[in-house]
């Protein structure tokens, strides 16, 4: 069974819930109000697909089942998700004594600007409200994906261990949607909490308190939303500055504008993949560094009559070697990188990508690489120049003086390889796919 799962491409809009149950009572008995509440108010976006240890309808015993599949001692999980749009992601934990009872919550709904209405907002806040007031929470908050991470999110400044012991001890932000726990509300007060400049404050039977910023949440960058979400954060914490919290909300605003990508023609298509990579709340602003960067100018080449002449007995047996290298590096990257057997342009961009996404000169050790990597790179490279340029391999006994004549220029692939495995960034800089769009230029 196939499902649409969010885009890492894409913002969210994501929920995270922490709270208790009663761990003595069956977990029909406790989870079925979680159920009704997400089947009344879901709408559009309802899950129907339970995934345990396997996929199955949703329907109340596939839900049994996925808890039973995957019981353990302590915990118990499952997944709720959808098989068309809009996207869907819901994970369901919860622990059992020995240690602290815990129901958590992980939704996320792709894409967020279906919560651009201000209806299925009011439907969605209702659910929160639903499982607030029957799962008392410590936390409880629903915001833009990325948004949330460029808050600092959920560590905010503090090691793991520290943030896992503590969880969010303080009002560290305030989200589009929040729900705050008794400790939280005493932290802070409950009169001044209950009078926070707000769309929607609501005290709850358990003594948690509900809060909602704006009508809408997919317009939380607006900055009539930020001037709201800066007036309750300021309220709810007297040591910040109402001004400051507005002036750092304005640049996460900013810092999550779209940004249309112009990279260098050359380098283009592995741009594109590298900025596809990048987490999401970082994207924007890599895509403008990308735009702004320019690759250095291929020095691995001479002109054509200055080329070292041949200086191998059999130039034949040597490119026969050439091929052997350049099939190491097919033996490397084929699983990952399907495209290398092609030798092709376009597997170059794939084959940069690839070492680029593993980190490839800092994981693996610097006598690996130069011993091996580079060779089986610069073999590559220079079979690819030979077949799609027209280009012809002059043989040298060292591999770095050795060249492909292409046009009026004389390549060094095995020299290109060597500058292109020194860092991660060298990856970028020396890119085999720019070397080869620079050499097809000139080829005549």
């Amino acid at each position: 069974m196939r499902v649409l799962e969010p885009s890492r491409l894409e913002d969210s809009f994501e929920l995270t819930f922490k709270g208790t149950f009663d761990s003595r009572a069956s977990l029909e008995s406790e989870l079925e109000p979680f159920f009704h509440a997400l089947e009344k108010h879901a709408g559009e976006w309802m899950p129907d697909v339970v995934e345990g240890k396997r996929r199955r309808k949703y329907a109340r015993p596939a839900i049994w089942k996925a808890l039973e599949e995957k019981r353990t001692e302590k915990t118990t999980s499952f997944w709720l998700l959808r098989t068309k749009w809009p996207a869907l992601s819901i994970g369901l934990g919860l622990s059992f004594p020995p240690l602290s009872p815990e129901f958590r919550i992980l939704l996320e709904v792709q894409p967020l600007s279906l919560f651009g209405e201000a209806e299925r907002c009011r439907q969605f806040v209702e659910l929160v409200r639903a499982w607030a007031s029957r799962y008392p929470v410590s936390h409880a908050s629903a915001h833009g994906q990325a948004d949330d991470r460029l808050s600092g999110a959920p560590f905010f400044g503090r090691d793991m261990q520290t943030s896992i012991r503590d969880g969010f001890d303080r009002i560290y932000e305030v989200s589009w949607l929040n729900v705050f726990g008794p400790k939280l509300v005493k932290l802070v007060g409950r009169e001044r909490m209950l009078s926070t400049p707000a769309w929607r404050v609501e005290e709850l039977p358990n003594g948690c308190v509900l809060l909602v910023t704006w009508p809408t949440a997919a317009d939380f960058a607006s900055d009539k939303a930020r001037v709201a979400q800066a007036r309750s954060h300021a309220h709810l914490r007297l040591d910040l500055d109402f001004s400051t919290v507005l002036r750092t909300l304005r640049e996460r605003s900013a810092a999550l504008a779209p940004v249309q990508p112009r990279f260098h023609a050359d380098v283009a298509p592995l741009l594109a993949r590298v900025v596809d990579s990048v987490v999401i709340h970082e994207r924007q602003r890599k895509i403008a560094e990308f735009n702004a960067w320019q690759p250095p100018e291929p020095e691995e080449w001479l002109p054509a009559d200055a080329a070292l002449p041949p200086d191998v007995e059999n130039p034949e047996r040597a490119g026969e070697h050439y091929n052997d290298l350049a099939e190491l590096l097919v033996a490397l990257m084929h699983t990952k990188v399907p495209s290398v057997f092609e030798a092709t342009p376009e597997s170059l961009a794939e084959v940069d990508y690839q070492f680029w996404h593993q980190d490839f000169p800092r994981v693996f050790e610097r006598e690996d690489i130069d011993a091996q990597a580079v060779p089986a790179i610069g073999a590559y490279l220079g079979e690819v120049l030979v077949r799609h340029l027209g280009g012809r391999w002059i043989a040298r006994e060292r591999l770095d003086e050795a060249q492909v004549l292409v046009g009026d220029r004389v390549w060094l692939p095995f020299a290109r390889a060597r500058h292109y495995m020194r860092s991660r960034q060298a990856l970028l800089d020396y890119s085999l796919t720019q070397l080869y769009r620079v050499a097809e230029r000139h080829r005549g």
